[in-house]
């Protein structure tokens, strides 16, 4: 495939730069396809990790245009390979802290710092982690938030999945390939995932699973052993011998680095200041899961990084 080049450089690597995206999924990678393709001089930020959460996935069924499914990884690769062709520039660092004090904007990732006339935040979300005792402690010790990345060392093992969203249906439905034995602890009584997601777990022989049914302790001395459960409608305690444990209750917007700098709600969504994502800060949009309380979905945040994109253009056009 030829390389097409629509977008400029600076002069110098630092900038200013016309726009730069922090970030690197879906909505990251489709907004430096739009602003590299009206001309606009791109720096993407994608962090040490970069690709956002589809990089944890297997198969994607829902993204329009494969309709025999894709592996997350590959989505990605293929999203950062389209940016780079019309001219957008990547560096793998993670943002340290921004100034949206001064214009141009300044950036500080890597050790250097970066100026940009426009900022793209598309930083996403982070995995939440049960606050039990034990939990932290032994993440990585079989304790883990991935299936599709940590499953296979589950080979013929009994592991436990805590969560009752589409999130937790696929990583006990990737553990069944595995595992012996998958239960599924949801602290209430009925789940909150899609009924098509409901149905393939409740039909699996190799899935089990307990209902108002909290997490009160990891235990394990090197590695997980066993969980001490406690139903919250008995006040009865348990224990489960598992040898792993895959968290799967939620995500957690990564915007911290923004907090006194941007408006944000209680939870730390960065909030929207005009219908096409702007932000309290003239010149600074946002899209992805970290504004988007309520979809989470790949094809939405691609959406809302074409959005994004294309107010930046317009901005930077009125600005001059």
């Amino acid at each position: 495939m030829d390389t097409q080049i629509f977008a400029p450089k600076p002069t110098s690597p630092e900038g200013p730069w016309d726009t730069i995206i922090i970030g690197s999924g879906p909505a990251g990678f489709t907004a430096a396809i739009y602003t590299t393709r009206g001309a606009a001089s791109t720096l993407i930020l994608g962090g040490e990790v970069w690709g956002g959460q589809l990089m944890l996935t297997t198969t994607v069924d829902n993204f329009p245009g494969f309709p025999e499914g894709v592996l997350g990884p590959k989505l990605m690769e293929d999203m950062r390979i389209q940016a780079q062709r019309f001219g957008a520039q990547f560096q793998e660092v993670s943002v340290e802290s921004v100034d949206l004090t001064k214009k141009p904007f300044e950036i500080t990732a890597g050790g250097k710092t970066y100026q940009s006339r426009s900022i793209i935040i598309t930083t996403g979300a982070l995995t939440a982690w049960l606050t039990a005792p034990g939990v932290r402690e032994l993440i990585g010790k079989g304790v883990s938030s991935c299936a599709p990345c940590d499953a296979p060392f589950f080979k013929d093992k009994t592991v436990a999945v805590v969560g009752g969203g589409d999130s937790a249906m696929e990583e006990a439905s990737v553990l069944t390939k595995y595992a012996s034995e998958v239960t599924i602890i949801h602290r209430r009584e009925e789940f909150r995932a899609s009924a098509a997601m409901q149905e393939k777990v409740k039909s699996d022989p190799k899935i089990k699973i307990l209902w108002n049914t909290e997490v009160e302790e990891a235990v394990g001395s090197g590695k997980l052993e066993k969980l001490i459960l406690k139903n919250n409608k008995t006040g009865q305690t348990s224990e489960l011998i598992v040898d792993g444990l895959f968290v799967a209750i939620g995500h957690k917007p990564d915007s911290d680095i923004f907090a006194g700098k941007l408006e944000r709600d209680e939870k730390g969504y960065i909030e929207y200041k005009t219908d096409h994502c702007g932000t309290s800060v003239k010149g600074v949009f946002a899209a992805g899961d970290v504004v988007d309380k309520r979809y989470k979905q790949a094809v939405v945040s691609a959406g809302m990084g074409c959005i994004a994109a294309m107010e930046a253009l317009k901005y930077l056009e009125e600005e001059g």
